[in-house]
């Protein structure tokens, strides 16, 4: 192989991005049912030109191309995550980081050490505390962060995003008191007895406090996003589909494209709140007109539907377990939600719809179906999460081409107990249903819907999809194992089925010739190994672009 450079894997560089590569002596998992194993491929440009063996490919590599020897390791094609708000993960690397700290001593002492580290903060903010982790299942109270900051607004996020924790003092900064009263979706929660506000804000109450706190400015955001696309290429993420944003969003990542920055492929979609104007869908497609590549495209827009299970803000169809009294109310009224359903299905727009209760599924799943039959159209709509959903319902996937766009990450057993007990036995079996949509012909796509999780990983959420355990092995034979999927399930999940998600099939989302050279090396092959130990796997090597991105070695 006269011209040709044959180098292990530990030798790759940085300044290799320009050159064509050829890949040999590997394990490829193509995600390409008509050949899904190879064993090298060969890059030109930024696109993949042959896969086959490794003598195949190396006899037909021509002069002055890299052959990069991967030692056996497993490839797979470069992961996507399907839901993502990646800007305000970003933001939040700097920020105080809750994710995992499950002891109210812990996240004071988080706080307290922030505060002191940072004196030049008017407000402390952070995120990531989880329900399960305060004392008695009760939510958070100002008390709690008074104790341990009373000079500065405190306002922590819970992980999920959908309820905030505030200080006595950032109450005062938000002009909330005894008399303040909410009316949209969401709630200030205040005491049984003297009426006073608690601390805890749900849903869309939390814009009170948020809208006072400072916000950065155009050059932070660009500075976040880069240590965000850092993180992802450690992660072997590729692309990402962000499941909310604005015009402003999309322009942050149009100025790292052009800077030749952008090291992930986004996909955005636009966010829609309750009583946006029809007009909205006019003006989200003209963003879909003009940002159409490979790169950066607009074709999207997320609606949210109802809240989350753990502060019973989830659109329910009977009453929760543990809450007799509550059932979540929708964030839109039917007809307000259907006829923006419509008018954003007749422009050919996809709809991103949040709904996690099994009566906001239905709500959706009854949009989309009117909007196809009135518009004659078939629009790859998607519903986030389904933490639950009726029987009755699941054969609707499949039958009207809705996506199931799912997150194993927040099935984690160490944080269900609260969410177990206000949904009740009688739904548990459809838990984060999986398999369940899996084997009614639904089509998976998986996420992590970071910074609303505890965890960005791609390949954590591959470890909970497929064992539904913790990474310590608990509980004992997992939790509602029947909801679990297989390992190419799962990674199908990330790859092909996200970009089909997309409407990217065509282009990503499999190793096979003409497909985008995304790809990723990995510490341990994902077949083989234990499946308990999946989680402790690796990037070794990430490839976006047909350029080397990520190495660890």
């Amino acid at each position: 192989m006269r011209g040709c450079r044959l180098l292990p894997l530990i030798a790759i560089a940085w300044n290799l991005a320009a050159a064509d590569l050829a890949i040999v002596n590997a394990r490829i998992w193509t995600a390409d049912p008509a050949r899904p194993w190879v064993e090298a491929m060969r890059i030109e440009g930024n696109r993949i030109a042959a896969v086959g063996t490794t003598a195949e490919i190396r006899s037909r590599t021509p002069p002055g191309t890299r052959l990069l020897d991967a030692q056996g390791r497993l490839v797979t094609p470069g992961l996507n995550d399907a839901h993502i708000h990646f800007l305000s993960g970003s933001l939040g690397l700097e920020n105080i980081d809750l994710t995992g700290v499950c002891t109210l001593e812990g996240m004071q002492g988080k706080v307290a050490e922030y505060a002191k580290a940072h004196p030049e903060k008017e407000w402390i903010t952070g995120r990531g505390w989880e329900y399960f982790c305060i004392p008695g299942q009760r939510l958070p109270r100002k008390e709690d962060l008074d104790a341990v900051v009373k000079d500065r607004p405190v306002y922590l996020i819970a992980y999920d995003g959908h309820t905030g924790w505030a200080n006595s003092k950032a109450l005062e900064r938000a002009d909330i008191n005894r008399a303040t009263r909410f009316s949209g979706f969401g709630e200030i929660v205040k005491d049984a007895k003297t009426g006073e506000p608690t601390g805890s804000l749900k849903e869309n109450a939390q814009s009170l406090v948020r809208r006072k706190v400072p916000q950065p400015g155009r050059a932070e955001k660009l500075e976040a996003i880069r240590r965000g696309l850092k993180l992802a290429a450690s992660l072997g993420l590729t692309s990402i589909q962000n499941a909310s944003g604005d015009e402003e969003e999309v322009s942050l990542y149009r100025e790292l494209l052009a800077r030749g920055e952008l090291t992930v492929r986004t996909s955005i979609a636009i966010s829609v709140s309750p009583g946006a104007p029809l007009e909205r869908a006019a003006q989200v497609a003209a963003l879909k007109a003009k940002y159409a590549g490979p790169m950066l495209a607009v074709r999207s827009v997320k609606l949210m539907i109802d809240g989350v299970i753990e502060s019973y803000t989830a659109a329910m169809l009977a009453p929760y377990a543990d809450r007799r009294d509550a059932v979540g109310e929708p964030a839109w009224s039917q007809p307000e939600f259907q006829a923006m359903v419509n008018a954003l299905d007749a422009r050919g727009i996809q709809i991103y719809t949040h709904a996690i209760g099994d009566r906001g599924v239905r709500l959706t799943l009854d949009a989309y179906r009117n909007a196809a039959r009135r518009n004659k159209t078939q629009g790859r709509h998607r519903i986030e999460h389904i933490e639950t959903v009726s029987p009755d319902d699941l054969p609707r996937f499949a039958r009207e081409g809705v996506i199931a766009s799912m997150q194993p990450i927040h099935a984690d057993p160490s944080g269900v107990a609260v969410w177990s007990e206000a949904v009740g036995e009688a739904r548990l079996p459809l838990a984060f249903a999986w398999r369940a949509v899996e084997q009614a012909g639904g089509r998976l796509i998986f996420s992590s819907d970071w910074p609303a999780s505890i965890s960005v990983s791609p390949i954590r959420g591959v470890h909970n999809a497929v064992n539904r355990r913790t990474i310590d092995g608990k509980p004992e034979g997992g939790w509602i194992p029947a909801q679990r999927v297989s390992l190419e399930t799962a990674l199908r999940a990330y790859t092909s089925s996200a970009a089909y998600a997309s409407f990217e099939e065509a282009v990503k989302g499999q190793i096979k010739p003409g497909m985008l050279a995304d790809a990723v090396v990995w510490s341990q092959d994902l077949f083989k190994t234990d499946p308990m130990r999946l989680h402790q796997t690796r990037p070794v090597w990430t490839l976006f672009d047909g350029r080397i991105i990520y190495t660890s070695e």
